[in-house]
């Protein structure tokens, strides 16, 4: 355990929650909430144009469920939710087989009624990953919350940490690596990267059955107003 933690604050990480604490509230987690802009990218736009994501992100939230499916003999649940329509995020989310992406969510305790609802979830079984203001009532919400990194708010970042809102702040940036940060630190808390790499390579076995349990799941696409 103490090799992990070394190995996320050489990078810059910052645990908000003592790491043992992390990793016992990991265990109950059953879904993962991504917000988009800002954290699989800058959150940089132009005009009405979408923004992009990067795909050593798309790939760690793969290996997260991957290693899920082997621990849990299931997936996890994995939702998208923002704040603006962005057909990339919907294109992603449909790709990796995701339940959902909720889009022109503003007010986004909507959405985490709404996936508590619709998949006999309990707000405490769900992470949420973030970064910015709008997210702050839904990550003080679930069970666990990962803040992306930005440098730029100080201010932000130190009410966080004194209202104890998020248990994690990751060193890598919004379409840096802050995505992929979060899921190797899950499943170094929570599974066996190892194996999860391992069964990945192998391509068959195994992970043709995390296949095609992941490729029954049909995406939702939809506003949350």
């Amino acid at each position: 355990m103490v090799n992990i933690q070394s190995q996320f604050t050489n990078i810059g990480g910052k645990f908000i929650t003592p790491i043992d604490e992390l990793m016992a509230k990991l265990s109950n987690i059953k879904a993962y909430i991504f917000d988009w802009d800002g954290v699989f990218n800058n959150g940089s736009k132009v005009g009405n144009q979408g923004s992009n994501f990067a795909e050593p992100d798309a790939m760690g939230i793969n290996m997260l469920k991957l290693d899920y499916w082997l621990h849990h003999g299931k997936l996890p649940h994995t939702f998208i939710v923002t704040g603006e329509e962005n057909k990339t995020a919907q294109f992603l989310a449909g790709r990796e087989h995701m339940n959902a992406a909720f889009y022109k969510c503003k007010f986004k305790m909507l959405a985490l009624d709404r996936i508590c609802k619709e998949n006999d979830l309990k707000p405490d079984e769900i992470a949420f990953i973030f970064d910015d203001i709008l997210d702050v009532e839904l990550a003080r919400s679930v069970g666990v919350s990962f803040q992306i990194n930005r440098v730029a708010n100080p201010l932000f970042n130190q009410y966080l940490v004194e209202n104890k809102i998020c248990d994690y702040r990751t060193g890598s940036t919004g379409g840096n690596g802050g995505v992929r940060e979060v899921c190797e630190l899950i499943i170094g808390l929570t599974g066996s990267l190892p194996q999860a790499i391992e069964t990945r390579i192998e391509f068959k076995g195994n992970y043709s059955k995390y296949l095609s349990d992941r490729n029954k799941i049909e995406t939702v696409c939809e506003p949350v107003e």
